[in-house]
């Protein structure tokens, strides 16, 4: 499923961080943002290399839901993984 782009540039467009918080509170439900926190969490997690057992104990989740993380990091044109990096050493 395609993202809408109208909807894309809004996002990246909105600099206010109070205003960006309300829209994703307008946009998704609690449990849609849980979901999306829960996955930024684990992915951070899996780039900083924590084993995926022990990400799976610390969110009290299942091994499937890491292994997708996994495989996102994976990917040759990963932009998570450029953004951790970012991250971690802004130089970068």
């Amino acid at each position: 499923m395609a993202i809408d782009r109208e909807l894309l540039d809004v996002i990246s467009g909105t600099r206010d961080m109070d205003e960006l918080e309300q829209l994703f509170k307008d946009l998704f439900t609690p449990a849609e943002l849980d979901d999306l926190s829960l996955r930024w969490k684990l992915l951070k997690d899996l780039h900083k290399k924590i084993p995926q057992r022990k990400i799976a104990e610390k969110y009290r989740i299942s091994l499937c839901k890491i292994t997708r993380g996994s495989k996102v990091l994976k990917k040759k044109e990963c932009v998570v993984s450029d953004i951790l990096k970012q991250l971690d050493d802004p130089t970068v």
